[in-house]
């Protein structure tokens, strides 16, 4: 009778050494080192990416050379490709409706690529459409000298610095984020982009309601979930004193406490929880090319 090979030596051997750990020094982020992701990760790599997202909220796996293939393959050991409704608009998606969406977005100022050169403002990814991606991926391909660096802002740090009496007052407040491609097929007169909904301004439909106050679905944490600069309203209260309220709320997010602002290389790949963050952009000369390329995985319906 053959002896049984033992092959846990060779499987160990196999597996270059890696670590995942926070970014030195940073509010946010944790930091993959040693991991290829041209290879199929190994269980425990997986693991420690899901557990370093949700302690750190991002995760940087740099020098990566993926194609398409090997990218889709990354992403889907944490879940499946976003799909937003027939007829929700997002981002690279039909004008009027969410259909034709690809499952990597080209982001950048070049052919066949979304959103330009110019600043972008702190937001998460489809929170107007009723299950929001958990999170997102973005793999640099191309990077301008200066400029178009990404800062993500915690969510979660950001709603448990707020005061006692604050927490009080939102907790239960229900929150409409409308959407800015039907604003864009649907603009004011006045061509004003607003950022709270007045009684004047009729509202933007489809819409979705959902927490100003989110607990996380995975680690029960609760978070303030609220864009910087998109159109709001807070369900039951006056337009003064909703605006008022979400005025301070985005001050209070825009501390630089709350934040962590990524300079990108070539072959970055950034995986962050859209459940948890916000993400902004730096605006970078027209002249200069930046391309990055987004997957955004399928989410659930906030609580």
């Amino acid at each position: 009778m053959s002896a049984v090979l033992d092959l846990a030596p060779l499987l160990r051997a196999a597996v270059p050494p890696w670590q995942v750990a926070p970014i030195a020094g940073a509010a946010l982020g944790a930091v993959a080192q040693g991991i290829d992701a041209r290879q199929p990760l190994h269980a425990a790599q997986v693991r420690a990416i899901r557990h370093a997202l949700q302690r750190h909220r991002i995760v940087l796996l740099r020098g990566q050379q993926l194609d398409d293939a090997q990218y889709l393959r990354l992403a889907s050991y944490f879940g499946s490709v976003f799909q937003p409704p027939a007829d929700v608009p997002v981002l690279a998606s039909d004008p009027y409706g969410g259909g034709n969406l690809p499952a990597i977005v080209k982001v950048g100022n070049v052919e066949d690529g979304v959103l330009g050169h110019h600043e972008l403002a702190a937001h998460s990814d489809h929170h107007w459409t009723p299950q929001p991606s958990s999170g997102s991926f973005l793999y640099a391909l191309q990077v301008p000298s200066v400029g178009g660096e990404t800062t993500w802002v915690d969510e979660v740090a950001a709603y448990e610095a707020l005061d006692g009496a604050t927490r009080a007052t939102i907790d239960g407040l229900q929150l409409i984020t409308y959407n800015p491609f039907l604003r864009r097929l649907h603009p004011l007169p006045s061509g004003e982009r607003p950022l709270y909904r007045t009684p004047d301004i009729a509202p933007l439909a489809p819409f979705e309601v959902h927490p100003l106050v989110r607990t996380h679905p995975d680690t029960g944490q609760r978070l303030l979930y609220l864009d910087a600069a998109t159109e709001v309203e807070i369900v039951g209260l006056g337009a003064a004193e909703g605006r008022a309220l979400i005025e301070r709320l985005r001050a209070h997010l825009a501390q630089p406490r709350f934040a962590y602002t990524h300079r990108w290389q070539v072959g970055d790949i950034v995986y962050w929880d859209n459940q948890a963050t916000l993400h902004a952009r730096t605006g970078f000369a027209p002249d200069e090319q930046r391309l990055l390329k987004r997957i955004s995985l399928s989410g659930s319906r906030p609580f």
